[in-house]
């Protein structure tokens, strides 16, 4: 494995996922960290979810952002078949408003850790932003761009209202 050059997987239950999952893409896109996209259900397709979780350290990838809505098993599953850090994105469902998505996803058993982020787009992107902060221990490329990137959300602050 080359940890200079360390992907990230973000992964999805389903095609309607991707409205919010496709945020944590721009970012990374925008950090310049190398990334993938797979829909990847853990209930209709355990095969490949199992497949990709149990080769994914081989594969170059470093850390993978799973979101997931309603029962929300994908980043538990898996977390439990890899040791590469999984980041969960609760998806917003319309029943619960994606608590459910939380509630499952956060309620991880010891010694099976997903870093849960907030429900949503804003999830997503705060995912993208962890994740590329994990590559960036490896890759100075993308610490670079990840530093520029806060200095810039700082400096976008008014210091005064107008």
């Amino acid at each position: 494995m080359n940890k200079k050059n360390l992907k990230v997987l973000i992964v999805m239950g389903s095609q309607s996922d991707y409205k919010t999952m496709k945020l944590a893409a721009k970012i990374l896109k925008i950090l310049g960290v190398k990334f993938e996209t797979k829909i990847i259900s853990a209930h209709r397709t355990p095969k490949r979810m199992y497949e990709f979780s149990t080769t994914a350290k081989k594969n170059n990838f470093g850390v993978i952002i799973a979101g997931a809505g309603g029962s929300a098993h994908l980043p538990g599953m898996i977390s439990a078949l890899t040791s590469i850090p999984v980041l969960g994105v609760p998806i917003e469902s319309k029943k619960l408003k994606g608590l459910d998505s939380l509630l499952s996803i956060v309620q991880m058993p010891k010694g099976i850790p997903v870093g849960t982020l907030a429900i949503g787009d804003d999830g997503a992107i705060n995912a993208a932003l962890l994740a590329a902060s994990i590559i960036a221990n490896n890759n100075s490329a993308v610490s670079n761009k990840l530093e520029k990137w806060r200095a810039s959300q700082t400096r976008s602050i008014k210091k005064r209202p107008k």
